[in-house]
Order: C-alpha cells, then sequence, then structure tokens
C-alpha cells in the first residue's frame, strides 16, 4: 500500500484576490464542484492508500483549515510546518516519519493544488512507478505534453525500464522555440512535481547528498510521538535549508541515474492562473465560465463570451459585451482584467505588500 503525502503549502498569489495567504488555492473549490483542491486531491489517492495511510504536510495557519475539511484524516498525519522552508524539508519530514513507522515503505508525494480530473488513469500510472520505486529507483511522473509550455519544466526520458525510463535530465523552464522542440521530438514531458520512492532509499540519498536535512528530520521523526516534538521543532525547524526536493535530491540522483519517470497520459493542471481556471472547468455555451462560491446572486452574462467570473461575495456581478475577460469579486476586493494578462495578477499582490497592504495578500 502506497503511504501518500500531500504537501500543502504556497498562496496561489495568480489567483488573488480568491486566493489569500490565509486562504489559499488548495483550500477553494476550483474543481468544478464542491470539493477543494484538497479534498479532490485526497479522494483521487483514495484509490492507493488507506486513510491511515495518508499524510499532509501543512503550515500552522493552515492546520485548521486542513483539518476541518479531512476530518478522515489522522490528527498526527498533519504534518504541521511551524515556517515553509520549501519542499525538500516538507518532503523529507514526511519520509522520516513514514520510516519510523514503515522503514521499507513506498510513498508518493503528490501537491495539493493540481486537478487531475481522471482518477483511474492517475492511479494506473501511480501503480507502475510504485513498481519502479520497489526495484529501488527514486521515481517521478511526467505529463505527455498536450503543447508547448514555457511555464513548465520538463524531463528529458531516457533509456527504457518496465514500465517507465530512465531519467536523463531535469530541464527548466525553456523559450518558446526550445518548448516547441522538446514537445515534437517526443523526448520529453512536463515535470509535474509528483514522486513516488521507498522511504529507505530516498532518507539514503537525502543523507548523502544533504546530511545535515537528513538528521535534523530524523530527529524530528523520532520525537513525533513524544513531548519533546513540539520544542523539537521550535529549536531545529528554522535551522533547515530552504530548498527543492529536485535541487536537494533528485538532480544529483538522475545524474547517478537512480531516478526513473513513468509517462501520465491523463489530464493535469496546477490552476496556476484565472485563464487556466476557464480552460479546465466546463462553461456554459458561450465559453463563459462561472464560479459562484459566495452569498450573492448568480452572474448576469449579457451579450459576453469567454468570461471567467468568479462571485465570491455578496453582490451581483454583471457584464455587457465583455469578452475574454476575468471578472473576481471577493468581500474586500474586485479584479477585472483581460484573460491574456492572467499571468500579471501576482504583481498586484506585489505591490499591495509593497504598500504593506498585507491585509489585502
Amino acid at each position: 500500500m502506497l503511504h501518500a503525502v500531500v504537501p500543502a503549502g504556497g498562496s496561489g498569489t495568480r489567483l488573488w484576490p480568491l486566493s489569500r495567504s490565509q486562504r489559499p488555492k488548495f483550500l477553494l473549490p476550483l474543481t468544478g464542484s464542491d470539493q477543494s483542491l484538497l479534498q479532490s486531491t485526497v479522494e483521487r489517492l483514495g484509490r492507493l492508500s488507506a486513510v491511515d495511510h495518508t499524510y499532509v504536510v501543512t503550515g500552522s495557519a493552515h492546520a485548521v483549515d486542513v483539518a476541518r475539511q479531512l476530518p478522515q484524516v489522522p490528527g498526527d498525519n498533519i504534518l504541521v510546518e511551524p515556517s515553509p522552508r520549501d519542499s525538500a524539508a516538507a518532503i523529507s519530514l514526511a519520509a522520516a516519519v513514514i520510516a519510523e513507522r514503515d522503514p521499507k515503505a513506498i510513498m508518493g508525494s503528490f501537491a495539493a493544488d493540481h486537478l487531475v480530473p481522471d482518477h483511474e488513469a492517475f492511479a494506473q500510472t501511480v501503480e507502475k512507478a510504485m513498481d519502479l520505486a520497489d526495484q529501488g529507483f527514486l521515481m517521478t511522473i511526467g505529463i505527455t505534453p498536450s503543447g508547448p509550455d514555457t511555464g513548465l519544466g520538463y524531463l528529458r526520458i531516457g533509456d527504457n525500464i518496465g514500465p517507465g525510463y530512465k531519467l536523463d535530465a531535469f530541464v527548466e523552464k525553456p523559450d518558446q522555440v526550445s518548448a516547441v522542440e522538446y514537445v515534437n521530438s517526443g523526448q520529453y514531458l512536463w515535470n509535474a512535481g509528483m514522486f513516488t520512492w521507498r522511504v529507505d532509499v530516498f532518507l539514503d540519498q537525502l543523507a548523502k547528498r544533504k546530511p545535515q536535512l537528513h538528521q535534523t528530520v530524523r530527529r524530528l521523526a523520532e520525537a513525533w510521538d513524544s513531548p519533546q516534538r513540539e520544542s523539537l521543532f521550535s529549536q531545529l525547524w528554522p535551522t533547515l535549508e530552504k530548498i527543492s526536493v529536485d535541487y536537494a535530491v533528485m538532480e544529483p540522483a538522475a545524474a547517478e541515474s537512480m531516478v526513473g519517470v513513468v509517462p501520465g497520459r491523463f489530464s493535469w493542471d496546477d490552476v496556476g492562473d484565472f485563464d487556466t481556471l476557464g480552460k479546465v472547468i466546463k462553461g456554459d455555451g458561450l465559453g463563459n465560465v462561472v464560479l459562484n462560491s459566495g452569498s450573492g446572486p448568480e452572474p448576469l452574462l449579457n451579450e459576453s463570451k469567454r468570461n471567467v467570473v468568479v462571485s465570491a461575495g455578496d453582490r451581483l456581478i454583471a457584464t455587457i459585451g465583455v469578452d475574454d475577460a476575468i471578472v473576481v469579486d471577493t468581500d474586500d476586493a474586485v479584479l477585472v482584467a483581460p484573460r491574456d494578462r492572467a499571468q500579471e495578477v501576482k504583481l498586484v499582490v506585489e505591490e499591495l505588500k509593497s504598500k504593506g497592504r498585507n491585509d489585502l495578500v
């Protein structure tokens, strides 16, 4: 059985003002249903992992909301970070806690804010990765590209190994020309940040690459069920290096042919901005996607096409002759922008922070 780990962090600044630091996107219903992205992720993993083998790593600001949304997950399986230290610390802590309970467990890490509609195809792909993880490979799942994308990292596949491939290299986000070349070659997959491995193999690699990080998370894991846990966390957690698990472990391990990849031939999205949201959620006959999560009436869209409209307040939203726009209304902020500038929403958040308006971010 898989020990499923769900890192739940980040604030989703490109989805402001809907997503905030205190109410980030993984807690929001952005799936086209009443489920949050986090709830959808845990439901998807239920095909592979029992609830007592499911873990969530989240920040102290979100722990209560996570527990409230996932009452079926044991409280001791919600691993609370006192402060964000990037993915290597979060995932390594989970691996160390799992190793205390099952030293050769197979663990998978799947972000809380990704959308995967086809749960069956996802489960089949993870099972293939688990087979190779059991043989000692650090596994990642790459998404078969639907087209060139400059906003994602890529994985270059190598020799075939069973149901997957050796991973030749992690590749940074490319320019447009390179992205087209990658997709046309058939030798590259999107890096979706999905990982599977035996915890003993991963922790051995962590000890080799980042010995201080390894020693610290092992100490924390040993004290997980003891009264010393809180004091150790406050003492040791701030000392951990801020680094991603890709840089800390996966990239150097790939250079030594220890990393494998299984292609995921299923629809996947990280729901990074409102334009993407408009593509992954089914719209009306005119291409308008409407999310009404507030107490206000249903928006009225007159002679308007291909808009993304989010009503999260108590006011009526009405448009006339508006096309290809983003309109988001919350209790304390309104956003209006063209869909093709959705990536720039994060600039609003940066400006608000520079003006000291942390109450709005």
